[in-house]
């Protein structure tokens, strides 16, 4: 099994940047990617982007595009969402997940909460 811990939410002005993280532990060397997701109130999940966990380019959804990017630190097992330019509908609980070469699901983390005021 594969632990996830996102962290770094918190209440921002719009315009401002937050960056979060998501710390995996416990099976990390079956994680294939890493993806983010979030959800804000009454609305579906959305998938914001993937990174490939060892090596390779992340991938954004379009509209998300410019503003967020995704990257890794392999030696902290560590992958990060730098959010910029933030805007009050970017506000949700964003949400990491990981594939594995073991299982089809994804392993979620628990989620952290992103307010951006206006």
């Amino acid at each position: 099994q594969v632990q996830l811990v996102e962290s770094g939410g918190g209440l921002v002005q719009a315009g401002g940047s937050l960056r979060l993280s998501c710390a995996a532990s416990g099976r990390t060397g079956s994680i294939s990617a890493m993806n983010w997701f979030r959800q804000a109130p009454g609305k579906e999940r959305e998938f914001v982007g993937r990174i490939p966990w060892r090596s390779g380019s992340a991938y954004y959804t379009d509209s998300l595009k410019g503003r967020f990017t995704i990257s890794r630190d392999n030696a902290k097992n560590t992958v990060y969402l730098q959010m910029n330019s933030l805007k009050p509908e970017d506000t949700a609980v964003y949400y990491c997940a990981c594939s594995t070469v073991y299982a089809t699901n994804l392993n979620w983390g628990q989620g952290t909460q992103v307010t951006v005021s206006s």
